[in-house]
């Protein structure tokens, strides 16, 4: 007598009909499951044993399941660390295209000074180019991995992927190492707040995906590495042989004092919000020789200029042996320009940068009515 056991899981559903045995045997017996046939040993017919193997799948396969989405937290890390990191290189190409800085540091040296040297370019492609590409194929495959019922693009299974993520964020920390080390000998003149963010950010990739290394695989991801960090390496050194270094700007220069001169004539909006800047006590903290402080104060106009409460940070010169201005180091300025505003509930307001006059206004609380006021005069 043939008998029937379906069993059921949430992935899989089988029909098992029992053939009769091919001898006189009891043991094994034969099923026919799908169109294909496998002998098994059986310890019992009760029908139980039906319900128990149905539970048995169904558990296996819901821990399948909840293995995959215990990884998903870990890739959603590397999505917003990938997603940061190209923010940061898409900037940095925008200074690399336009050659501008973003704020003057105190001790000299701009990032402009870093991404428009020799080692900003490796083969003729812009470095924050290359670092933006990469950015984005980790926040890609991140997101792809992430996703439990997504598949990869072009039949790449998820093993592979992962070691492509885990490639990737190899070659990343490398050329980090590599770029750290260019940043503190050939240009250990100039420092890059950004440069430094996009190096943290790709140690921490890479340190996320040793966690997604399993202990079988380790011995073939050590020679990934190795291999790899040989090839940047090379690369790079190869890439930035006839680079020229940038002498260190903190020791080497030495720049007496000397007063700028502002071209532009003020509006009568903006005397009005220098005024109003004064007597709220914002101060604009900058040093002489900074550009970004000259265009500053190129947006008020001479009249507009003379009435912001200035603070020079460097009124002797600069050179090495002399400090930088007591009221400027209390506070804590570390790049120019700077802006320290009290705003209206009597918190301290800092920007750095050159900022546009509606911001300071809107910064500062200075009013409509009182830009009506100073249009009127």
């Amino acid at each position: 007598m043939a008998r029937f056991v379906s069993v059921s899981s949430p992935q899989f559903r089988f029909s098992f009909r029992e053939l009769p045995p091919s001898s006189s045997t009891l043991y094994p017996r034969r099923f026919e499951v799908s169109e294909r046939r496998f002998s098994i040993k059986c310890s019992s017919s009760d029908p139980e044993d039906a319900v128990d193997s149905a539970q048995s799948l169904s558990s296996s396969s819901s821990s399948s399941t909840s293995e995959v989405f215990i990884n998903s937290p870990r890739y959603n890390w590397f999505t917003v660390l990938g997603g940061i990191g190209m923010l940061d290189t898409a900037y940095l190409t925008y200074l690399k295209l336009t050659g501008s800085d973003a704020f003057c540091p105190v001790g000299g040296g701009t990032c402009g000074d870093v991404v428009n040297s020799d080692y900003a370019v490796v083969f003729g492609v812009p470095l924050p180019v290359i670092g933006f590409v990469m950015y984005g194929l980790v926040t890609a495959l991140s997101a792809q991995l992430g996703d439990a019922e997504g598949n990869l693009p072009f039949g790449v299974s998820k093993t592979n992927g992962r070691f492509a993520l885990f490639a990737a964020t190899t070659t990343m920390a490398s050329a980090s190492t590599y770029f750290l080390y260019i940043l503190s000998t050939k240009l250990s003149g100039s420092s890059c707040m950004y440069c430094l963010v996009s190096a943290f950010l790709s140690f921490s990739l890479f340190f996320l995906s040793l966690k997604d290394v399993k202990m079988q695989e380790i011995q073939q991801v050590m020679g990934l590495q190795i291999c790899l960090a040989i090839i940047v390496v090379a690369s790079l050194t190869a890439s930035y042989s006839t680079a020229q270094a940038i002498p260190s700007r903190s020791g080497d220069i030495e720049l007496p004092y000397y007063s700028t001169e502002i071209t532009t004539s003020s509006s009568p909006y903006a005397v009005s919000l220098a005024k109003h800047l004064n007597s709220i006590g914002a101060k604009m903290y900058g040093a002489f020789w900074c550009s970004h402080c000259l265009e500053q104060k190129e947006m008020f106009g001479r009249e507009a200029a003379k009435l912001l409460n200035y603070v020079e940070c460097f009124p002797e010169g600069y050179k090495k042996e002399i400090k930088i201005f007591k009221a400027c180091s209390d506070a804590r300025i570390e790049g120019f320009p700077t802006w320290m505003i009290n705003g209206q509930a009597s918190k301290t307001s800092v920007l750095s940068g050159e900022i546009e006059l509606a911001e300071l206004a809107e910064m500062s609380g200075f009013t409509l009515d009182q830009a009506n006021e100073a249009n009127q005069l």
